[in-house]
């Protein structure tokens, strides 16, 4: 790309962010440091000296013995083996155990096994160890579980029906997330990682916050990082509030807000990667929603950005070009936290 159409996409994906969030647009001179950063020739750029943030880890080992469809790389390796690589070799800030599904209800069966999974990974290594999962509320709805599926319902105008639906799968995923957690601290963990909070709508969220809410109360010295699905709350309940806030259509600068006060430790806001569109366009966007969720929030952000999001390209295994210019581009114009 030239420099003009590189200035004009990052115009217009900023644009697109500040209109749907109602969230300031950034300053020419921001616009001009996205610029120059996308344009470093070098294949590999990091952050100005002084300005580096530690990196949080969702999904784990299963980045290296997941199979390659799953964004793995096939190494036949058990988990503990997978952190202790990641700490001692890849210099990890921190890491976190999740079990090969990666969603809190299939958790549920094997407790026992990762229970004693995490105290020994505990006994071999230093830096702090989360336990991931997804809240995935989605496994809730038939035919995986005991719930009608709220979107079947809608389409036969069965709203309120779906309503009850979202409602009772909600209050049934903050329990199983709220019950495997206390068993996960007891052998243990040192927090939690809710990852891809949302995935399933306002529900999702919801059940999320009130889940973070109870561990909070019993576990004060717990560390709790949320990070999000999707740049914004989707309604499929439509009605669904946590302390008085409307949860369908928040953007990341207003889920941050909610996260505090539920007594996560980090925000992880998203913003999602529009495929038909250049990754400048796609940059300036998450960006300019990121820096607003920066600003606004009581707590630290660590951005998401990885494959299909922070203005990263929707590739299984993004090159080390894209990866590295968007996050230091989150780094010294958005000003996140970590990453």
């Amino acid at each position: 790309m030239k420099k003009s159409q590189i200035l004009d996409d990052l115009q217009e994906g900023m644009n697109d962010a500040a209109e749907l969030g109602s969230v300031p647009a950034l300053s020419s001179d921001e616009l001009d440091k996205l610029a120059e950063i996308l344009m470093t020739p070098g294949r590999m750029v990091g952050v100005e000296t002084g300005m580096e943030v530690p990196v949080t880890h969702d999904i784990g080992t299963i980045r290296l013995d997941g199979d390659q469809g799953n964004s793995g790389v096939g190494i036949p390796s058990s988990r503990l083996v997978g952190m202790m690589f990641h700490e001692r070799a890849m210099g990890a800030d921190t890491m976190e155990l999740g079990h090969i599904d990666y969603s809190f209800k299939p958790v549920k069966p094997v407790i026992a096994n990762e229970m004693q999974a995490m105290e020994v990974v505990q006994q071999n290594m230093i830096v702090p160890i989360l336990y991931g999962a997804m809240p995935n509320m989605g496994l809730y709805y038939t035919p995986d579980g005991p719930f009608e599926n709220p979107g079947d319902l809608m389409k036969s105008f069965k709203i309120k029906e779906a309503q009850e639906m979202t409602e009772k799968s909600a209050e049934h995923l903050t329990r199983d997330m709220v019950w495997i957690m206390q068993r996960m601290m007891k052998a243990g963990a040192d927090g939690v990682n809710f990852d891809t909070t949302g995935a399933a709508g306002d529900g999702d969220f919801y059940a999320t916050l009130n889940a973070v809410e109870q561990l909070r109360k019993q576990f004060p010295d717990m560390y709790i990082e949320t990070g999000m699905a999707g740049e914004m709350v989707l309604g499929m309940h439509g009605e669904l509030k946590y302390k008085g806030d409307l949860l369908a259509g928040l953007w990341p600068h207003q889920q941050a807000k909610l996260m505090g006060k539920a007594g996560s430790n980090i925000f992880g806001p998203v913003v999602n990667t529009n495929t038909s569109k250049s990754s400048p366009w796609n940059l300036g966007r998450a960006v300019t929603f990121v820096k607003a969720a920066v600003k606004e929030s009581p707590i630290p952000c660590h951005v998401n950005m990885g494959m299909g999001v922070g203005g990263i390209p929707m590739f299984e295994t993004p090159t080390v070009d894209a990866v590295s210019h968007a996050s230091k581009a989150m780094v010294e114009v958005a000003g996140v936290d970590g990453i």
